[in-house]
This record gives structure tokens, sequence and C-alpha cells, in this order.
């Protein structure tokens, strides 16, 4: 039997003291480079203070709320055919998720510093627009468009 996988504890960030955002400056870093990953996130984040002239902690919660997906669809193979079964986002998922496409949709912007496509995608996605929202509903299109499997989550 497989021991369980150990999730090692992430230290809350050293300006906002949230775990998060933690989180988040460590899907930013490349190639470990951690403190230029932070003045990416932190610069992002002084550029929606000035746009939204709301709090940019606020808009980053709003913008990972409004990207994480509920439903996903994965492959469950029964009687030698695969069906795209609906099933339910862990919340652990649901937020790496959310993360990994507001990072695809600001890194496919071209043109511009990487903290400045950041921001515009944290206000897009906070604003129920950008390439995370329509990520996410394309997902959930694909768990609607499947439901018809969906009894096939709850056998074995």
């Amino acid at each position: 039997m497989r021991r369980a996988y150990k999730k090692h504890k992430i230290a809350p960030d050293r300006l906002y003291n949230d775990v998060l955002v933690s989180q988040f400056i460590n899907k930013v870093m490349e190639r470990g480079k951690k403190t230029v990953a932070q003045k990416i996130v932190y610069s992002a984040f002084d550029i929606i203070k000035e746009k939204t002239k709301k709090e940019p902690i606020e808009v980053f919660k709003l913008a990972i709320e409004n990207a994480s997906p509920i439903l996903e669809v994965k492959p469950k193979r029964i009687g030698g055919a695969t069906y795209q079964v609906p099933m339910e986002v862990r919340g652990e998922r649901r937020l790496a998720l959310a993360i990994r496409w507001i990072l695809e949709g600001a890194r496919s912007k071209k043109g511009k510093p990487m903290s400045e496509k950041l921001a515009e995608e944290l206000i897009d996605v906070s604003n129920n627009q950008g390439n995370a929202i329509r990520k996410k509903n394309d997902t959930h299109r694909m768990a609607e468009a499947n439901k018809a499997f969906a009894h096939f989550a709850r056998s074995r």
C-alpha cells in the first residue's frame, strides 16, 4: 500500500502575511529565482492598486475565487470504453487550477513586462473576463455536456 503524501507547509509571504500570495509567488517563480518572482507579484499588486483604487489583496482573492472551477471531467475506463466523467474538483486542486490558468493567461499576453501582464489578467479575472475565466467556462461546458456519464463517478 502506498503511503499518503505529506503536504508541506508554505510560509506566508512577508508583505501581506498571506499563504495564498506565497503559493502564487512560488508558481510565478522560474528556475528557483524567488526574489524575481516576488518583485513581479508585488509590482503587479502595485499596478492593481493604481488602476482599481482597491486593495490588491482583495482583487487577487476575488480573481482566484472567480477562476476556480467547480466541476471538471476525468476519463474513466469502463468495459473497454473511456468516458469523460464529470466530477467535483477538490479544494486544493481548485486553487492550483485557478492559479495555473491565471498565470497562463498572463504569460500568453505579449509585449509588456510580466508584472503589467499579471496585473491586467488579475483585474480581468476579478471582473469575470480574461483567459482564466474562458478556461473555467470551457471546463464547466465539458462537464455539462458529459452529464449523462455522471453516474459512473459513484461506481466502484
